[in-house]
């Protein structure tokens, strides 16, 4: 057994949220991964939790207590056409990626997905021109690993720590394409059922 397999993953709560800006806040405060400037604070990151929570998954990766990781997503665009793909987003404690965890999350949240109906997953990610002290390629090859293929590469678009840096959007699909597609289970409906 794989240390990552010791822990859990379970649905994120807003009780979790101050544990979750420590994993987010370095991210922030150190790399162009996100191109968010400021640290949210406990309240934002406390209303994020909610608002994702109301119709899609947040998950966790917990071990003895900690949380180590988490994932969830979004929706790729708010207009109905659009109810079957989603964009993806996962953060690992700066100090603990590469052992798996990220990869236990995200065969997790593509279970859920699934059997919301959910079709496309998409991520969009920051791209270095050349690799730096802010941003490497590694968030690309983990979704390359994950089954992820390019869709979309744009130039120049995301400026931080004075620097241009490009972004792509990478896809995966994870359900057949159908007429008549059947609606996307909200995740709380889905949760009542199991």
């Amino acid at each position: 057994m794989s240390e990552a397999e010791k822990g859990i993953i379970r649905v994120a709560t807003v009780e979790d949220a101050a544990q979750l800006l420590e994993i987010y806040r370095p991210y922030v405060e150190q790399t162009a991964i996100t191109f968010e400037y400021e640290v949210p604070s406990v309240e934002e990151f406390r209303h994020r939790i909610e608002t994702v929570l109301a119709r899609y998954p947040y998950l966790v990766y917990e071990q003895d207590g900690k949380i180590f990781g988490y994932a969830y997503v979004g929706p790729f665009h708010e207009r109905a056409a659009y109810d079957w793909a989603v964009e993806t987003s996962i953060y690992v404690r700066m100090d603990d990626r590469k052992q798996g965890i990220g990869h236990l999350l995200y065969e997790k949240l593509e279970e859920i997905l699934k059997k919301q109906g959910i079709l496309n997953l998409n991520a969009c990610i920051a791209y270095p021109k050349r690799e730096d002290a802010h941003l490497t390629s590694g968030s690309i090859a983990f979704h390359e690993r994950m089954g992820y293929q390019v869709a979309g590469h744009f130039h120049s678009c995301g400026y931080k720590f004075d620097t241009w840096y490009d972004m792509v959007w990478m896809e995966k699909h994870i359900g057949e394409h159908e007429k008549g597609q059947r609606p996307v289970l909200p995740f709380p409906e889905l949760r009542k059922e199991q």
